[in-house]
């Protein structure tokens, strides 16, 4: 039970130690915070910011914590999902099919070319035993290479972004659930991601791939004695990883910009990192903690002229840090307990 509570304990300690930085700069901490919050949950606009940031937060959560659960690091997501992206705005945009089809083809370009590029480590992990966290970190760097080398001939002339993607290849907004959410970016990608959520959790506690998966994970020899694959399950967790990494792609693409332009992903990958170990790898741990940084990263772009930016950055490192942190702490103090 004490272990459950580590997502709440390091919220509260970066919050803790985000007060102190407050202070120190001369501002009252609880009216930033509360400023914070009345500007990303309390108006409708804000709320829809809030979700929009979140959105691409809960594809990158859910890629992290996928690799997490079979044992595997991905850090390579924001490099599958620029890539997601950007194969999203050519299918988009250049791929002629009857306009029913054109949305289902750019989200499944997405899809593809993000699990690619995730079954590439996946692949080298199962194959040769190489490391999947250089083999994605180095795949990331060709990743924004090869995308900047391709836009040498693809991107809009004196641009540094591709043609328009073609209506019927668009997410259309939520502002027709409610009228409060007009004006705000929130589209259709994140009920993509909620419906990816559901699915991610079935497929991880109510199929046999997926608790072959989390064998691998507890204990990759255990689970290949008990006749688990457990190089053919790595694999195949990178591939979904990736997959789901290059959906996210499609929230800016698709649903936002409705065309791709360089360094569009701003290190979604590396905060779901962040998302994954706060929902503690469960898809809905992870949606919690993707709306929690939507509300800071919307919140904090709002009180900026009372904190530097940086602040958000700051809390969001801190997170990370005692979410890492916490839980062998409150393990070793349940112990004692017992």
């Amino acid at each position: 039970m004490l272990v459950a509570l580590s997502p709440l304990v390091a919220v509260a300690a970066a919050l803790l130690a985000g007060a102190v930085f407050i202070a120190a700069i001369g501002e009252r901490p609880l009216e930033v915070y509360g400023l914070l919050a009345s500007q990303a949950f309390g108006t409708g606009y804000g709320l829809g910011q809030t979700l929009f940031r979140a959105t691409p937060l809960v594809f990158t959560g859910l890629a992290v914590a996928l690799g997490f659960r079979a044992g595997l690091f991905n850090i390579g997501v924001e490099g599958q999902m620029y890539l997601g992206g950007f194969a999203a705005a050519l299918a988009g945009a250049y791929l002629r099919v009857p306009a029913p089809l054109a949305l289902p083809a750019a989200l499944l370009a997405a899809a593809l070319a993000g699990g690619a590029w995730g079954a590439v480590p996946g692949v080298l992990k199962a194959r040769f035993g190489s490391h999947e966290v250089i083999n994605t970190i180095m795949l990331n760097f060709i990743a924004f290479a090869l995308v900047s080398w391709a836009g040498r001939s693809l991107f809009e002339t004196a641009t540094v972004r591709t043609r328009t993607i073609a209506a019927a290849a668009e997410l259309p907004r939520l502002d027709f659930l409610s009228s409060a959410l007009r004006g705000s970016p929130v589209n259709a990608s994140l009920l993509i991601g909620l419906l990816l959520a559901a699915a991610v959790g079935a497929l991880l506690f109510r199929s046999r791939l997926g608790y072959e998966l989390r064998a691998v994970g507890w204990n990759a020899p255990a689970a290949e004695y008990g006749g688990v694959r457990t190089g053919v399950a790595q694999a195949l967790a990178m591939t979904l990883s990736g997959a789901v990494a290059g959906l996210g792609g499609t929230n800016f693409v698709l649903g936002y910009k409705h065309w791709f332009e360089l360094d569009f992903p701003g290190g979604a990958g590396f905060i779901g990192i962040a998302v994954a170990l706060l929902g503690r790898n469960h898809p809905v741990g992870v949606i919690v903690a993707a709306l929690f940084f939507g509300a800071l990263s919307y919140g904090g772009l709002v009180v900026n002229q009372r904190v530097p930016r940086e602040l958000v950055e700051v809390l969001t490192a801190l997170v990370l840090l005692f979410a890492i942190t916490a839980r062998p702490v409150l393990e070793r103090v349940a112990r004692r307990l017992v």
